[in-house]
């Protein structure tokens, strides 16, 4: 059994960041291990956790699929709450770890409670679907969010993600030939996903110390 929280980067980092995981995957996947030691690595302290149905997943031989994400969101305010972080805090996640964290952002910014927002792959739809939009609430977003984002994500493309209505004060970060997790075909454009992690790394650290805090 895996503590609350997985804890890295310096104690005395200015930013804490707190993410939550996919859908299907737990905090320690080798996708969300790779983005925190890169987030680590540029000096922010990195807090990751778990919702309760993947937690069980741990313990039991019965795989609960996912709820919906707007129930999760009172577990992932009590995670904020219990992670007690003493300086500006970042939430947000892989895909619908990073969706959960847009939905209780603002109503946490307005009362001081957090920086910003991170959202490392956003579901903009279901693969497949992209008339299944998971918009609505970003249109009217007033907390600071940087959204990660590889330029062939079936959950939202470049193309697509272009079309959308979207609050000015979400910025993007594009990953050229990135898929969800943001991996490039290295092949195909030159890229490796060490090259886009440090990237990704590099531009939220600068969009960081732009917050106003």
């Amino acid at each position: 059994m895996l503590d609350r929280f997985l804890l890295q980067g310096p104690e005395d980092a200015r930013f804490t960041i707190l993410l939550a995981h996919g859908a299907g995957a737990p905090m320690d996947s080798a996708s969300m291990t790779a983005a925190a030691n890169a987030l680590a690595g540029v000096g922010f302290r990195v807090a990751r956790f778990e919702f309760a149905y993947m937690a069980a997943r741990r313990t039991s031989e019965v795989r609960k699929p996912p709820p919906r994400a707007e129930t999760l969101n009172p577990a992932y305010e009590a995670a904020i709450a219990e992670l007690g972080a003493s300086g500006p805090l970042i939430i947000g996640g892989k895909s619908m770890g990073g969706r959960v964290a847009s939905m209780v952002a603002d109503d946490l910014h307005r009362r001081g409670k957090i920086a910003g927002l991170l959202c490392l792959g956003y579901p903009f739809h279901p693969p497949g679907q992209p008339q299944k939009l998971r918009t609505s609430h970003l249109t009217g977003l007033t907390t600071p969010a940087l959204i990660c984002q590889g330029t062939r994500d079936e959950f939202g493309t470049r193309d697509e993600v272009a079309g959308y209505d979207l609050s000015d004060s979400i910025e993007i970060l594009w990953l050229e030939d990135g898929d969800h997790d943001l991996k490039p075909r290295k092949m195909i454009s030159g890229f490796s996903s060490a090259d886009h992690l440090a990237t990704m790394a590099k531009a939220v650290k600068a969009w960081a110390e732009r917050l106003p805090v």
